[in-house]
């Protein structure tokens, strides 16, 4: 769709007024990135800084979707890709032209007090300690009611502590994430469940993400600063946030070692630790030159000294993504290259 029509659709020659910044939603996990942009952003040009909510990045999904016009979001942060059902409720809404930002690499921790030890484990044992059903201790190729209570009943290598964890609910890009690399990697160790990816691929994606219920997971919202004071106050429990604000809460929590690598800097962008994913926002291209500052907004945000090696995203605990990569993201965003499909 061209600008010139999106404007029409608009139809906001006096709605226009009605809003003169920028409208952000989404991801807990990107808010933070997104935050120290939009108050540079809004430090550094005429432009007012952006109005940045925390909803989740399906929440954020679903409100950006829901069609276009000022009282819309302008631009909504994921921390995980928009899903093809998504993009398709975008398409039926009216929001037809999208542009795909991927901003660099995060890891998820599962991280409990410094003032308790740290925890050791595979993704295995982390599968064995949240999944509603798991293999049959007894060794057959069967599933059962997950029996377990205590870290040492799964590897007595572990604490024989309480089987607590609190993480983020279903809405959030970071629980999605959670459950495809650590709960799936964890699921396909068995090979009888693994073999389900190819006979029975429902089946394996029920066994494989579905939480435990029974309070040994703890749904904590989408606040992550919450899930990190609760850690403090309880050293028994773990928790799952993005590797951010673990960097920004290094004195009270630590991360675990998950197959043999904690969630680092180095160990993510090296690809070593198995929990990390890519970040994302995501603009509805019709609100530029409707809602002002957009494009330049887009601009502050893949300047180098932003998002490169060396940008002030990294210092926050981003990984950036490689030299390469940049190049090629950054020229379709200043183009204003609108996403075609999701496979």
């Amino acid at each position: 769709m061209a600008f010139s029509t999106a404007l029409i659709t608009l139809g906001v020659s006096t709605q226009a007024i009605a809003r003169d910044n920028i409208s952000i939603v989404g991801s807990s996990t990107v808010y933070p990135f997104a935050t120290v942009v939009a108050e540079r952003f809004g430090k550094v040009t005429d432009f007012k800084t952006p109005k940045i909510e925390a909803t989740g990045s399906g929440g954020g999904l679903k409100l950006f979707c829901g069609g276009i016009g000022v009282d819309t979001p302008d631009i909504t942060n994921s921390s995980r890709r928009i899903k093809a059902s998504e993009f398709e409720m975008c398409q039926a809404n009216g929001v037809t032209d999208i542009i795909e930002v991927l901003i660099g690499y995060d890891g998820i921790a599962v991280a409990n007090s410094v003032d308790a030890k740290q925890f050791e484990m595979t993704l295995q044992d982390l599968y064995l300690a949240l999944a509603a059903e798991v293999p049959n201790p007894d060794g057959s190729d069967s599933l059962v009611e997950n029996p377990y209570k205590t870290w040492a009943d799964i590897n007595s290598d572990l604490p024989a502590k309480r089987i607590e964890v609190m993480g983020p609910p279903p809405t959030s890009g970071t629980r999605d994430a959670f459950v495809e690399l650590a709960m799936e990697g964890g699921c396909s160790t068995f090979d009888f469940i693994s073999a389900m990816e190819k006979s029975d691929k429902d089946n394996f994606k029920r066994v494989c993400h579905t939480m435990r219920e029974d309070g040994a997971y703890v749904e904590a919202g989408e606040n992550d600063n919450l899930i990190v004071q609760k850690l403090e106050a309880n050293p028994d429990a773990l928790g799952i946030f993005g590797f951010s604000f673990l960097e920004q809460n290094s004195d009270i929590v630590q991360s675990s070692i998950i197959d043999g690598f904690e969630a680092d800097f180095d160990s993510i962008a090296d690809g070593d630790y198995v929990i990390s994913r890519p970040l994302y926002f995501y603009v509805k291209a019709q609100h530029v030159g409707t809602v002002p500052g957009i494009k330049e907004y887009l601009a502050e945000f893949v300047r180098e000294g932003t998002w490169g090696e060396d940008g002030y995203l990294a210092d926050k605990g981003m990984i950036p993504l490689d030299e390469e990569l940049r190049d090629e993201v950054g020229d379709a965003v200043l183009n204003l290259q609108a996403l075609e499909s999701i496979e």
